[in-house]
This record gives C-alpha cells, structure tokens and sequence, in this order.
C-alpha cells in the first residue's frame, strides 16, 4: 500500500465503504465489483485500496480470527505479523514478570501491542515507516492504553519504560513483495540495538526461525514455535521475562492447547538403531531446538540415521511432537523401481517425504506418472547408509 492509497483509506467515506463491501470475491465477482463501485462514484484509488483491504483481511482470518475484519494491513506486514495465539503468550510473559511499561519496537501493523494492551499493559509502539506506523495507529485505536510513534527505535529512550520487545524487519523495505534478509547484520533495529536493550530491561526479540543460532547470546532463552504444524517464529528471552534452568524450549499450539518441550542446553540426539516398524517425523520446532534427543526417550525410539532428524522404533507411541508412520515396505530409492511399485498398487496420489537426499519431490512426483485411485505416502532418506524409499502409511 503506497501513502496515496492510505489517505484515501482512511477517510470517514474509505472506511465505511471497506465496511460495507461483502466477502472478498472471485476474481470475476471482483472485476464486476470495480465496475459497480466506479459507477457508484469512487475514485480508482480508493476503489483499489478497498479492494486491497478486504482481500488482506480474508487472506488475515488464519492470523487473527474474526478480529480481522476490523483491523488494516499491508501485504508485507501481514506476511510478518504474529498470530494472535502467539501474539498473546508474548504479551503474557511480561504480565507474568509484573512489566507494565512496554516498548515495542518494530511494531509493524501492530499486532504484538494489540495483544499486550489487550490484558491492561501500556505499550508504546514504535515503526520507522511511515504506512506502517499509520496502520498500527488505526489498529491500536480502540484501546487507550496504547500509542504509536514513527520513530526509528535506535532513538526511543528506554528509560521510561519497563521492559522491550523487538521484531526486527528482516525484508527489504516496503509494503508489498518484499524479500527476506539473509543477514542479520542487516536487521532493523539491528542486532546490536538489540543485545545493549536486553542487558538493561526485560527483552523479548522475536526472529524467524532459522535465525543462526551461533548468535543466541548464551544468558537468552531461546523459544521456537510451531503452530498447527507450522514452524514461525523463535523468540528470544531476556532477564525476568526468561524462566530460570531453560535455555531451549519447543513450543507446539494445536487444537488441543498447548504442548512444551523444554531443557537447560541442547540436547544430544539419541543413538542410531535399525528400522523399526514405525518411524517418527518431529516437528520443526523440536528440530531446531536440537530437543530430538528428548523426543526419542519419550517415544522409546532412536535415530533413523546420524544427523537425519527421523527417529525409528517399534511401537506406535502417540505424541504431539511427532507424526508417527508405520512401515510398510522399503524399497531402493530408484526411480524405475518406484514407478513400478506405484503402478502395480494403483497410486495416483503420493505424498513425498525427504530427509538425508538430494531430491526435488514435486520433480520425481511429475517422472513417477502416477496413475490410480489410491493415495500413499514415501519417506525418501538414508536407512544403514544407502538411499532407500521407505512405503508407509500414517498412523492416527
């Protein structure tokens, strides 16, 4: 979204007419809905910012629930805000640790800050982009124990507050098809801005999470989540807002609640054994919290292979952690053998599963020429050194 197309937004005639439109269409409804709206009188601009908006708050549903219906966002600041769920938790530990005063730096739309006003903090809300900035004010209105500045967060003065959280900008510049920074020297607020805050007051720092973990500073609790399955962020905490004796911790959010991996260091990953009758998938959020050492004693399994983050047992031990997959048959990883097998069990749906091999899926999915009824699914990996295709099915 350009500041053009912001102005003609935020109006008292732009936001009612947002409000008014229906669902976001398909794209035939969406043309005949231009023309309607240009005959009605609106400008191309507002009508393209309109349209803009109800598409973002579709698309934000997954984020933020119904709560998007009334909220603004651009395209790259939705890509980057936190899920309400997530959200929320942030705001918790500083309530937990009795911070009041929180500085949000990088607020980007807003959504961390919503979360903390939300249980009765005040947060200060920081952005150095103008759009953005704009945006976070309209999404933290209602609540009046928030506030926003267009501020670089280098020069916010800490002292009037009790604790900091920071999400640094790691795409370029801008509100639409932005690219992700692949070094941290290049954050916004940088990582040194960072590191000084967290030695004077309670941090919280949220990055992505393949963030390097050779530059987790060794007082940090480091966090990394996963939600439904998806891995999101890893969070760093500081000072009270870290918990005492954990240093790594894998964080799940499902249906179910909540679910919480957690040790004082990495963890050793466990011994590797022969296949088994069952192999385990762990979450991403165990994987790189190097916690797969831990998940192999709850579920009575070991490694698939050494450095492959499978693990392999034999029995179906349930977990949240991990998907478990009973073997059906293993068969060498050769294309012609593959095609064969998939075809003689009348396949025409697969699903590709890798660890350990050099293999692009959706590339041997197109050479299998699948052809069939039936669904399955192929683990691809090194079993006792050697490329081997593992048939499977999950197990419930």
């Amino acid at each position: 979204m350009e500041r053009s197309e912001l102005v003609e937004l935020l109006t008292a005639d732009g936001l009612r007419l947002l409000d008014s439109l229906p669902p976001y269409p398909s794209k035939d409804e969406a043309v005949r809905l231009v023309g309607r709206l240009r005959a009605d009188g609106h400008s191309p601009a507002l009508v393209a910012a309109v349209l803009t908006q109800s598409r973002l708050r579709a698309k934000a549903t997954a984020k933020f629930g119904p709560f998007a219906e009334r909220m603004l966002f651009t395209e790259a600041g939705l890509e980057q805000a936190t899920r309400l769920p997530v959200a929320a938790l942030h705001a918790g530990r500083f309530a937990q640790a009795d911070v009041r005063r929180v500085a949000d730096l990088g607020c980007g739309i807003g959504a961390d800050a919503m979360a903390m006003a939300a249980i009765d903090l005040d947060v200060t809300a920081v952005d150095i982009d103008e759009v953005t900035a704009a945006i976070a004010s309209y999404n933290l209105a209602p609540f009046p124990n928030a506030s926003v500045r267009n501020e670089p967060a280098e020069g916010i003065d800490l002292g009037a507050f009790d604790g900091v959280y920071f999400d640094p900008a790691r795409r370029t510049a801008g509100h639409g098809n932005t690219s992700r920074l692949t070094d941290a020297a290049d954050y916004t607020p940088s990582l040194d801005t960072v590191w000084d805050a967290a030695g004077r007051l309670p941090t919280g720092v949220k990055f992505g999470p393949g963030f390097d973990r050779s530059l987790i500073p060794a007082e940090a609790e480091a966090q990394w989540v996963s939600v439904d399955g998806a891995l999101v962020e890893m969070g760093l905490w500081f000072g009270a807002l870290a918990r005492p004796g954990i240093k790594r911790s894998a964080l799940l959010i499902d249906d179910d609640g909540h679910h919480e991996l957690h040790a004082e260091a990495d963890v050793d990953d466990a011994a590797v054994r022969p296949l088994g009758e069952y192999v385990f998938e762990p979450d991403g959020s165990v994987i790189r919290a190097r916690l797969i050492g831990m998940l192999a004693e709850q579920l009575g399994a070991r490694m698939l292979g050494a450095g492959i983050a499978y693990l392999t047992g034999d029995a179906a031990v349930a977990s949240p952690f991990a998907t478990a997959f009973r073997v059906l048959e293993r068969l060498p990883m050769d294309e012609k053998t593959l095609k064969r097998a998939m075809k003689e069990r009348g396949i025409g749906v697969l699903e590709i599963k890798k660890r350990g091999v050099d293999v692009d899926p959706a590339a041997l999915r197109r050479r299998l020429s699948l052809k069939g009824d039936r669904q399955a699914t192929v683990i691809l990996t090194r079993v006792d050194g050697k490329h081997t295709a593992l048939l499977v099915e999950r197990v419930a």
